[in-house]
């Protein structure tokens, strides 16, 4: 796995002439002429099974065991069946589904690429990340807690209660597109940086901790921010034992995947007042069943995996793929690839 940008090899041999360029994904129509467009002179080709959802599971299809490229989320037997198969480039910046051995050795064998579109995600995945830190420092569920319910007036304990951001210790768990760029909208509040990072490159804006000193981090942070996304490695990372470092004014925040989170033991150390709270936009199941104690938690406040969205996601998704698309056909290093 990797969770930066590739540009330590060059792709060998750039693709010649016309390719079959399958799309798996439906958009609104002035997007789909905007891939069209983009794809020409390739043929754009489009399976029976698509959908608009980023997320969802396309059924198999022939269209896609014909191409050369495919973009959206195809079937993973279709990815190793297609024997034409050059790249996939997914909608989406997960890939849990394509990271097992099956996929990872059709793709090897015929020096196929699988890329992310990562980059779309990380400013909105970012600002949310960062929403949620600044709302749980100024006490904003509470506002709007007092509004829905009593509307009372409740000035002197939410301002006792309130914090700043600035000066906060704050662990990262992750340092790929959207940590990286959560950083960076950090910095002007002068936090100090813990980082978890896979291959730590030695440019990180902050601390660098390994897997094994987490326990100390956890105790030490204000705020625990996870981008993480679920892989070998990931699942279930942040567990009882890291949790239970936590000091009782501290944070946890998710934009990663729920799968990387011992939810069970998030839900004890948040009803047992063990921790401040949690900010989480991803769960494990999603949707996060509507009688699941999670929404009743005290401290906990749930957005419904929706921090990478935003009004221009279609049109930076196909904007996203096509530049990859015309470092594909250079032979260029590929943006967000991953295998």
């Amino acid at each position: 796995m990797s969770d930066e940008r590739v540009s330590d090899a060059r792709m060998s041999g750039a693709p010649m002439g016309r390719m079959v360029v399958a799309c798996t994904m439906t958009f609104p129509a002035e997007v789909e002429r905007l891939l069209a467009a983009g794809v020409a002179p390739h043929e754009l080709a489009l399976p029976a099974a698509r959908s608009a959802e980023n997320l969802a599971v396309v059924g198999r299809d022939p269209v896609v065991l014909g191409a050369e490229v495919v973009f959206g989320q195809p079937h993973p037997d279709d990815v190793c069946a297609a024997s034409r198969l050059r790249w996939v480039h997914l909608s989406t910046a997960g890939y849990t589904r394509y990271d097992v051995a099956a996929v990872r050795a059709a793709l090897a064998a015929r020096g196929a690429f699988l890329t992310t579109s990562s980059g779309v995600y990380a400013d909105p995945c970012a600002e949310h990340a960062l929403a949620f830190l600044l709302s749980a420092s100024r006490r904003l569920h509470e506002c709007v807690e007092n509004q829905l319910g009593p509307r009372g007036w409740p000035d002197a304990p939410v301002r006792s209660r309130s914090a700043l951001l600035r000066g906060r210790r704050v662990l990262l768990l992750g340092f790929g597109a959207i940590g990286r760029r959560l950083a960076e909208l950090l910095a002007p509040f002068e936090v100090e940086l813990c980082i978890l990072r896979a291959r730590p490159r030695g440019d990180e804006p902050g601390r660098v901790v390994a897997p094994e000193a987490l326990g100390d981090a956890f105790a030490w942070a204000d705020h625990v921010v996870s981008s993480l996304p679920a892989a070998e490695g990931t699942r279930g990372l942040v567990s009882r034992a890291l949790l239970a470092r936590m000091r009782p004014d501290a944070w946890f925040f998710n934009v990663g995947r729920g799968a990387t989170v011992d939810q069970a033991a998030l839900l004890e150390a948040l009803e047992a007042r063990r921790l401040a709270g949690a900010y989480l936009d991803v769960t494990d199941p999603e949707p996060l069943p509507p009688e699941h104690p999670l929404w009743r938690a005290p401290g906990c406040y749930v957005t419904p995996h929706t921090a990478g969205g935003r009004r221009e996601e279609p049109v930076a998704q196909v904007e996203h793929f096509l530049a990859n698309l015309r470092r594909f056909e250079r032979g260029e290093p590929l943006v967000d690839r991953v295998i």
